[in-house]
């Protein structure tokens, strides 16, 4: 009989905010995490699940660019790494920009893609757009149970 292994997963992403002198042109951001639940070590399938980020700007914002940065635990975009929690064991995951998850979510740098942002057409006004961020966990990694976290910051540049 084959057992079943648990995991508990949580990803955290940092929330900045970056603010200019005047501000009408300011932007915040704002985090649902990806939480993934829990994952099986003897699935033939990968946990996936979604978070998103919400970007408010001023009407002087014309664009804004979103990144993320890399994994806390393992330094890198790819793997990113979740620790568990009073243990040794990393879980490689990572966090894509497209549902198909093919392009991994970063900034711009190492094969990664960042996300730009444009005020939207007519007269300018304060916007706000939600990004939807994908998270995937591949299939097949032998960790232990527990709980596994790492921590991404998420950034906004006018």
């Amino acid at each position: 009989m084959i057992k079943k292994l648990l995991i508990t997963l949580f990803f955290f992403f940092g929330i900045f905010n970056v603010e200019m002198a005047l501000s009408q042109s300011q932007c915040t951001i704002g985090v649902t995490a990806v939480s993934f639940g829990n994952y099986e070590t003897f699935s033939s399938n990968p946990t996936d699940a979604a978070g998103t980020i919400t970007v408010n700007c001023g009407f002087r914002v014309v664009r804004a660019t979103v990144t993320l940065g890399v994994s806390s635990t393992s330094g890198t975009f790819n793997p990113r790494r979740m620790k568990q929690s009073g243990g040794s064991d990393l879980l490689a995951y990572n966090v894509y920009t497209n549902p198909a998850r093919t392009v991994i979510f970063g900034d711009g740098t190492g094969g990664t893609s960042n996300i730009l942002l444009r005020r939207p057409t007519g007269p300018p006004r304060d916007w706000s757009e939600t990004i939807t961020t994908y998270g995937r966990i591949p299939p097949g990694q032998d960790v232990s149970v527990g709980t596994y976290s790492d921590t991404l910051s998420a950034t906004v540049e006018p």
